[in-house]
């Protein structure tokens, strides 16, 4: 069994860029109890979760279906927490100048390509965002806000979002990615 998902990943620039941000807020301060910070080089927006499958050719199927859709121009602003209580996220939003229309077909080519394989995903509404850090209860609401004011001010450079890759992960602290095949969008 493989767990897989499939994912865009920002530029070295972008990443650099966002990298200087992030390094100031609050959840990236040395504690006691170290706040789960992703690293820059793992920082991607899941297009889709599909979770564990058994043969990936099915998989790289639908990706290679993907490469049809349109590659919007985005740019990383603005932020929030997901999920719940101490189980929080802190993560960067994504945006694009079309309001978010190509992203949200991307959004739709991934998944229409999943169902027509039987794939299983996560069939939650799609927030594209790139997860910066798990702080739980280790980081207070006041640094929190200031936090997430710091990401309301934040825009990155924009970049086209050429690629989406097929990538494996194995859990752990520090989890794992793998690529497994990539494309590229029209």
């Amino acid at each position: 069994m493989s767990r897989v998902f499939m994912a865009v990943y920002p530029p070295a620039e972008v990443r650099e860029h966002f990298k200087r941000m992030v390094d100031g807020l609050a959840v990236a301060r040395p504690r006691e109890k170290s706040v789960r910070l992703a690293p820059p080089e793992r920082w991607h927006l899941t297009v889709a979760f599909i979770g564990d499958v058994e043969d990936e050719d099915a998989a790289v199927e639908a990706l290679l279906e993907v490469g049809e859709a349109e590659a919007p121009t985005v740019r990383i602003a603005g932020g929030k927490t997901l999920g719940r209580k101490q189980f929080k996220h802190l993560v960067a939003e994504v945006e694009s100048d079309d309001g978010g229309i190509a992203l949200r077909r991307l959004g739709d080519a991934v998944r229409k390509a999943l169902r027509r394989r039987r794939l299983p995903f996560d069939r939650r509404d799609w927030q594209p965002h790139l997860t910066i850090a798990r702080p739980g209860q280790l980081v207070g609401a006041e640094e929190l806000a200031m936090d997430l004011e710091h990401l309301a001010a934040y825009r990155s450079p924009e970049w086209r979002l050429d690629e989406v890759r097929l990538m494996r992960s194995r859990l752990g602290p520090q989890p794992e990615y793998d690529v497994i095949r990539t494309v590229g969008l029209r």
